[in-house]
């Protein structure tokens, strides 16, 4: 078939819809939004301490929004190391007895499932982490996925969506607090370092931006 056919497909496809599927908005990808805490900066080196993942879903006209969630404490792998200052950041408490943490490869399992069941759901392709410097918690992902030999990771392996990018282009902010409160949305600093509050938060930000983004770009320029 050609491309001309398939284009032609695709709009007629469309043509009964409301709006355009998640499985032909992000080219085959649906936007999982990702935040991990971790015991220091370097992914093949420090334990990944918390994970917390959101697909995001469109409502009844064509915005996305925010799916349901999943989250989970992680014991620190074998091998793997904790700068305390990292846990004076986060306020994780490793040996907290309601901290039910999980071994990282259960912790993955956790994860992954819900989101091949959104993945799924949306018939899409693979999913494609979106977070606040996102390489960071990609990099923290893919390092556990090494470490437990993990053959069924759902996320594409180095493309992302990184809302610093996209917060500095929309509002001149890259802080994810600042970037959260400029975009109208409401931060509680009480709760940051929460993978699931940053995950949250984050997703809202990445919504916020993506729909609105036509009424923010310039009209195309036109030859007089």
């Amino acid at each position: 078939m050609s491309e001309a056919a398939v284009t032609a497909r695709a709009s007629a496809d469309d043509a009964g819809t409301p709006h355009t599927p998640m499985s032909r908005r992000f080219r085959g990808f649906l936007p999982v939004v990702v935040d991990v805490e971790t015991g220091g900066f370097e992914s093949r080196r420090h334990a990944l301490l918390e994970i917390a993942a959101i697909p995001l879903d469109l409502d009844d006209d064509g915005n996305l929004v925010l799916g349901s969630s999943v989250h989970a404490h992680v014991e620190p792998a074998d091998g793997t190391h904790i700068d305390p200052q990292s846990l004076e950041v986060t306020g994780i408490d490793i040996h907290h007895p309601f901290r039910f943490a999980k071994p990282e490869r259960d912790a993955l399992d956790h994860i992954f499932n819900h989101v091949r069941n959104a993945v799924r759901h949306h018939e899409c392709q693979r999913a494609i982490l979106v977070g606040h410097n996102a390489h960071f918690d990609l990099g923290f992902v893919n390092a556990a996925v090494a470490r437990t030999q993990h053959k069924r990771n759902p996320f594409h392996p180095f493309s992302v969506f990184d809302t610093v990018t996209l917060a500095g282009v929309a509002y001149g902010q890259t802080v994810l607090a600042r970037a959260v409160q400029a975009a109208g949305l409401q931060w509680d600093q009480a709760q940051a370092h929460s993978a699931l509050y940053d995950t949250t938060l984050t997703a809202q930000l990445f919504c916020r931006i993506a729909n609105t983004w036509p009424k923010m770009a310039a009209p195309a320029a036109t030859a007089d």
